[in-house]
């Protein structure tokens, strides 16, 4: 049996125990189905004859299961298959699955019916009595074997079918949307499961025990693998540290809690990446609770990654192409592309600062410090002091983009009606981990750990002569998605995707972020905070306006600059 009889039979398999649990939904392109196979885990033992192990379907094998489902969609013992393919960029998509029905000859588990006979009985309608009836007539029937109805799309006509597979189809200018946006940076680098090259090796050991390994066949996966970091406090029995790389009580998270992309290449150890002593947040300890800044002696780790890794692997270059149709969208505020300007901050008391001289913002982003009645690393501001904020000296016409979690979901809320908001959209943060595992114990939640956060998003309530809201004319809708799945960093540190979103929305304009860290200065902003050094501002109306009403403070760069 070749492997790829093998993997049709754990497609098979698979096909059947997803659809048979109504866990997904049809149609769905032949990629996501791949993705939830893979997602589903292991194959069950005992598919494979003799006991071999069944192979594992995995992302690059994408051409391969394409070949499998047109396959079974001729011929299926478990079911009917309906497929799709699209004939622009030749996308496979399968319009619909039936379990129950052999396409062709009859099912396995369908056993001949018996004949019974039914009784006909000729009724005198002159009589109402039973005498005078007539014999009743015996006529042989044969009871079908049971099928399922049939689905909604196989009870349609067939110009209603295509109909259907027509509004299935992505249009020309989303997909030319896609294009215009597409990060040539952006390759997905997998993680492996067994999460360290040891496990992993072993792990293909035993896969490859009872069959013949190919020939050069590597002894660990092609995918990203971490190493533990054993320290003398560290017990590995414990197991993982729920906060990993963001724990505390890590050396490295002073600096930066992301893992460096080549640690191995350090000189002086794990230890040596520092530059003096670091200092953890007053009252927390391992993982933010519990222990005063004691050691934590639960799992860390950081990137397994050697110069020999991935030889023998083909190289895939990131070529830029010239697009031959671009969709136009929106130039923002101005109407015409403009080159941003560099990063720029105002070291300040966010309290009592005064706002009117920043002047005007298309783009409002905030994280404040609500209240979340939590132990927390830095002050926070009550909901009275949120209230009272200037947010509406800053924009006559414009978003604002505001971060909220815990009870703060519901003051946010408020205090944008408080401030003259509608709220009109809602982005949702998953955070995941330094392993990209979904985070299960968070550092905020009462009731739940959160392992999400919130951003609203309001326009400032303008409404017209008969009393309709205004929308700003210079804001492009429909081009991201409201949920981002990013790595958690820093302490109130957001993902940079947000930052992408929200300037395809409003290209150019004017952009204020309101509770800034320096690791939130961006070129284009204009960054508040109280942790961010020696103002930096680059606009020369702001310079002086500024200076007109804080002469003693110190401004960077210098006029002539």
């Amino acid at each position: 049996m070749s492997v790829e009889d093998k993997l049709g039979l754990v497609a098979s398999a698979a096909i059947h125990s997803i659809f048979s649990k109504e866990s997904i939904a049809t149609p769905i392109s032949s990629f996501d189905l791949l993705t939830r196979i893979v997602a589903s885990g292991p194959p069950p033992s005992g598919l494979l004859p003799d006991g071999v192990p069944a192979p594992r379907l995995r992302l690059t094998d994408l051409s391969r299961f394409e070949r499998i489902i047109e396959r079974l969609s001729e011929s299926w013992d478990q079911g009917r298959i309906t497929l799709s393919r699209e004939e622009a960029d030749g996308e496979l998509t399968v319009m619909d699955v039936q379990l129950g029905a052999p396409r062709e000859g009859p099912s396995p588990r369908v056993q001949t019916s018996p004949v019974r006979r039914k009784r006909k009985r000729v009724v005198d309608e002159d009589d109402d009595s039973a005498v005078g009836r007539v014999e009743e007539e015996e006529t042989p029937e044969r009871i079908d074997a049971w099928k399922p109805p049939p689905s909604t799309l196989e009870s349609l006509s067939k110009t209603m079918k295509e109909v259907y597979n027509l509004m299935q189809q992505p249009t020309a200018k989303g997909r030319l949307l896609a294009e215009q946006f597409h990060s040539l940076s952006g390759r997905f680098e997998p993680i492996c499961a067994h999460i360290t090259k040891d496990e992993c090796a072993k792990a293909r050991r035993a896969s490859l025990s009872n069959s013949t390994p190919a020939s050069g066949m590597s002894a660990i996966c092609d995918r990203i693998h971490f190493r533990p970091l054993l320290r003398a406090h560290t017990d590995p029995g414990l197991g993982h540290c729920s906060y990993l790389n963001t724990c505390y009580s890590e050396p490295t998270y002073a600096q930066s809690p992301s893992i460096p992309p080549l640690p191995s290449h350090r000189q002086n150890q794990y230890n040596a990446q520092g530059q003096g002593p670091v200092s953890l947040p007053s009252g927390l300890g391992a993982g933010g609770r519990g222990k005063e800044k004691a050691p934590c002696r639960y799992l860390h780790f950081e990137v397994d990654w050697d110069v020999n890794d991935g030889q023998g692997m083909t190289e895939h270059r990131l070529v830029a192409r010239k697009r031959p149709y671009r969709i136009p969208i929106g130039l923002g505020p101005q109407g015409k592309p403009t080159t941003p300007l560099p990063p720029q901050w105002i070291n300040c008391d966010l309290r009592r600062f005064d706002y009117s001289v920043l002047g005007k913002f298309h783009v409002i982003m905030a994280d404040p410090p609500w209240d979340i009645h939590m132990s927390l690393p830095y002050g926070t501001m009550t909901d009275d002091e949120m209230r009272a904020m200037p947010i509406p000296a800053l924009q006559d016409e414009g978003l604002l983009f505001l971060w909220v979690t815990g009870r703060a979901m519901e003051v946010g809320r408020e205090c944008m009606r408080h401030w003259g908001y509608t709220r009109v959209d809602e982005v949702v943060w998953v955070k995941t981990n330094q392993l990209q595992r979904v985070i299960r114990t968070g550092r905020t939640g009462h009731w739940l750990n959160h392992t999400k956060e919130h951003m609203l998003v309001g326009v400032k309530t303008v409404a017209d002569a008969e009393g309709r809201l205004k929308f700003p004319d210079w804001v492009n809708r429909g081009l991201d998605t409201d949920v981002v799945v990013s790595e958690v960093r820093e302490t109130s540190r957001k993902p940079d995707e947000v930052y992408g979103m929200i300037e395809r929305m409003c290209p150019g304009g004017r952009k204020i972020e309101i509770f800034g860290r320096k690791h939130n200065t961006r070129p284009g902003w204009l960054t508040l905070g109280n942790q961010l050094g020696v103002d930096q501002i680059y606009e020369e109306d702001l310079r002086v306006r500024i200076k007109a009403r804080y002469p003693e403070r110190l401004l960077n760069p210098p006029p002539d600059l």
